[in-house]
Formats: structure tokens, sequence, C-alpha cells
């Protein structure tokens, strides 16, 4: 069986688990409705995906 033949430092350690960051998601135009949505998802304003709608969306209605 392997076995460590030194003490991982906490210097090394910490500086091991610091590069796991975050990473802001990636956004796009939508063709259809030109807001900004995510990549390789249905966009959440129009419901389109791809060209063809995925979502119906209901139109608000007015108020009288």
């Amino acid at each position: 069986m392997a076995v460590p033949k030194r003490k991982t430092s906490k210097a090394r350690k910490n500086s091991r688990a610091a590069n796991w960051k975050i990473s802001k998601p990636s956004v796009m135009e939508c063709p259809h409705c030109h807001e900004l949505k995510q990549n390789h998802r249905v966009c959440p304003s129009c419901g389109y995906y791809d060209g063809t709608e995925v979502v119906v969306k209901k139109e608000k209605a007015a108020k009288a």
C-alpha cells in the first residue's frame, strides 16, 4: 500500500485548495428576443430554444 513519505504542509494543502474557484456562467443573446440567457438553455423570457418554441409563455393580463 502506498504511504506518503512526508507530511503535506498546511501551506501546500491550502494553496491547492485555493484554486477551487467559482466561475461566472456564460451568457449569450437569445436570437429570438435578444435578451441575455445562459448557453444551451431555454430562454426564460420567450421560451424558445434552437429556433423552436419549447415553453409556451402566458401573456400578462392587462389591468382594467
